[in-house]
This record gives structure tokens, sequence and C-alpha cells, in this order.
């Protein structure tokens, strides 16, 4: 997009080019705090000046509040293009970013001061599930970018397999947690299909995943969840006004319906508030 840009600094697929590089002025459809936004045809292009220590999960915030809510973009899709874009190109080796992203990422959850928003909003989230959940086996299902599962595996006599529908935030993650030296486990599965036996872990981690779902595959999720937890299932969800399309969310949560869910379930359970709402779910007898 200039004339001096290096070529390794630069995303291309089919439908989204997205580049590392100074302003050069030239026309934009729209100039933001972070982006600029050209079309080219059908592909969208994308240019950006991000540096290196500005690569953390931040970055979804920023998308969404410059591109994606006021219009100029749309589709989780183009999302999901223009985000693997935007990392890939402020490095010029990708594993180096992805490493750079996820190191600062996990940087901010272990010291939220200063982090963006939405990783300061998760912070005390991931925090309440590493005091819930006890040394011994867990699996996480919808993990996305698996931050919650290298936080459990970093602790002393964890075992943790990581699960995602996308194949290609499992390969990610497992590279990642190779290249940290973490011993972790990833499965790309639907949540409400896993293919593991049952009673297969000691605990199962639903956070922030169901308010993505409609109500019958939120309950076959919990369902599926219930059959592989030897002990405990630990659901978090966030509390909206109304469920944040921007982000995915399709469904409201308050404590009542927690309060359904728990009791629909025949176990013994806790319902609570702590940055959004929580659901605790014991086999054991009361």
């Amino acid at each position: 997009m200039t004339a001096t840009l290096d070529p390794l600094d630069e995303y291309l697929d089919d439908r989204v080019r997205v580049v590392r590089a100074e302003d050069d002025g030239r026309p934009a459809v729209v100039r933001t705090a972070h982006f600029r936004l050209h079309r080219a045809g059908r592909r969208i292009e994308i240019s950006h000046c991000l540096r290196p220590d500005q690569l953390d999960n931040g970055l979804t915030g920023l998308l969404m509040d410059e591109l994606f809510n006021p219009g100029w973009l749309c589709g989780p899709d183009i999302f999901e293009r223009v985000f693997t874009g935007v990392v890939r190109s402020t490095l010029p080796d990708p594993r180096l970013a992805w490493t750079m992203f996820y190191r600062n990422t996990l940087a901010h959850l272990a010291d939220p001061r200063g982090a963006p928003p939405l990783i300061a909003e998760m912070a005390p989230v991931y925090a309440r599930v590493l005091r819930l959940v006890r040394p011994g086996s867990v699996l996480d299902l919808g993990s996305c970018f698996g931050f919650l599962p290298l936080l459990l595996a970093a602790r002393p006599r964890m075992t943790v397999t990581a699960s995602d529908i996308v194949g290609g935030a499992m390969r990610l993650l497992g590279t990642v947690a190779a290249a940290r030296g973490t011993a972790l486990r990833t499965l790309v599965c639907d949540a409400t299909r896993v293919p593991l036996p049952d009673s297969v872990v000691d605990t199962v981690t639903v956070v922030h995943l169901l308010e993505h779902l409609d109500p019958a595959r939120g309950h076959a999720v919990l369902t599926e969840a219930m059959r592989l937890a030897r002990s405990k299932v630990v659901v978090a969800v966030p509390f909206e006004d109304v469920p944040s399309a921007d982000y995915g969310h399709v469904r409201r949560f308050d404590l009542a319906t927690l309060t359904r869910l728990g009791e629909e379930t025949g176990w013994r359970h806790r319902v609570s508030t702590f940055h959004g709402g929580w659901l605790i779910l014991d086999r054991r007898p009361a």
C-alpha cells in the first residue's frame, strides 16, 4: 500500500489484504485511531501501525469498536480474516507474531492493571476459575484461543484438554503451548458431541460459551459436560441486558435462568454472581 512497504509485513488471502505501513495519505474509505480501510475491487485492504507490544486479545475490541460496530465491515468470516491479518502482518515471522500475541495477553491476564478493556473484563473470570478448579484433570469446552487452558495447565498437578470446533484455533494453541513448554492436549470437536468416554475428567469448564448458543444447543452442551465430568462442571456466563450480537451472543442470562438450569440437572448446584453469572454443578450428593 506504500512504495516502501516491506512485503513481509503483509497478510493476503482471497478476501482480505492487511499490511503494517505508515499512512501514505491516499484516499481511504475510513481512517480510525488504529486502522485505515481501503477497497481494491472485491478485496478488502486494511493498513495499520500496531507495534508488536500492542499485539494481544485487546485487538478484538479495537476491531469491533473502530471497524465492525460502526458498520464499515461485517460478518464473522471477515472479522476472523482481518484479525488474523493484523496479527500476522505485525511481525515478519507468523509464529513469532502469534507467540507475542499470547505472551502479551497472558501477561495482561496476570496483571490486568492497564490492560485493554476486553482482557481486563476476563481476567477476574479466569482468576475465579483457577480458584474453583482443583488439581486433577480438566476439559475446557469452547476454548477459542485457549488462554484459560494455558493458565490451568501452568498450575501443578493439572492435566488439561482444550477443545473447540475451530480446528485452526486448536492447531495454533497446540503450537503455542509446545513453544511455551506447557503440557496441553487439544481436541477439535463440537461441544455437544465430544468424542471422549463418560466421566473422563474430574472437572469440565464451560466459560463464556453458552451465551453463543440457543437454548437447545446450550442444554446439549451442559448435558455433555455432565456426562464427561466425574466431579464438577463450572459454567460462567456474562450478564447482559441484551445479548451482544457484536460478539456473537444470542442468549441472555440472569440468576433465575441459571437457577433453573441447575435445578433441571438433578446435581447439587450453586448459583452466584461475580463479573457475570456462575453455575457450579457437583455430581456428589448433597
